[in-house]
């Protein structure tokens, strides 16, 4: 983590604590070296942002290339050491977000990735993309589950002043069965429920959607 990142991170942590009432759960369990790939839901824009500060390392976030289309908004992510995916790619393009992925990783460092490929919105689980087995097949790595709630709370600018409680869960870090064999959309579709089944475990009930069971 730069010192730029520190300083960044300690102000926002203020203002959160002003905001929010913020809770992280699980600390403990996250590795403090090696390679890992935190896996979690996606609500709300600020969801990677409460997952900086309640880590005590930094992530390297998989973003849609969406975002590298606007100077300032490109910037900010590139120094946030995140990078492109398209998310509708060509096999070349997933080709090389497993690269960029394998890059990040070995370094040692994390690397975050939203299953569900975008927001929910809602609150609930969104059926997964099949991309983050892919990648954590590929790279055999540990997992680590994150579940993040609340943040459906943040519409508009009402919840200002309201300090909406929110809470980040980390779950125990864990790794995919060994593949067998060539990794068939089936394999990888079995490989991404239990990866979101993680993730649904650490969420209220009410907010596990496609994986409810």
């Amino acid at each position: 983590m730069t010192l730029s990142q520190r300083i960044v991170l300690g102000i926002i942590r203020a203002l959160c604590r002003v905001f929010l009432s913020w809770e992280v759960k699980g600390r403990e369990n996250v590795p403090l070296d090696g390679p890992l790939i935190v896996v979690s839901n996606h609500v709300h824009l600020i969801d990677s942002i409460l997952l900086q500060i309640s880590f005590p390392r930094w992530i390297s976030f998989m973003a849609k290339q969406e975002l590298f289309h606007y100077p300032v908004v490109s910037a900010v992510v590139r120094w946030a050491q995140a990078f492109s995916v398209h998310r509708q790619g060509t096999f070349g393009d997933r080709r090389e977000a497993i690269h960029q992925a394998r890059e990040v990783l070995g370094k040692g460092l994390i690397l975050g990735i939203f299953p569900e490929g975008k927001r929910n919105h809602d609150g609930r689980l969104l059926v997964a993309k099949l991309g983050c087995a892919t990648i954590a097949s590929h790279a055999a790595v540990s997992l680590l589950p994150v579940a993040i709630a609340g943040t459906e709370k943040l519409k508009g600018i009402t919840w200002l002043g309201k300090r909406p409680a929110m809470v980040v869960s980390i779950g125990q870090p864990f790794r995919l069965p060994a593949a067998d064999g060539r990794l068939t959309k089936t394999r990888r579709r079995l490989l991404t429920d239990l990866i979101m089944g993680r993730i649904a475990a650490l969420l209220p009930p009410a907010n596990r959607g496609a994986y409810g069971d």
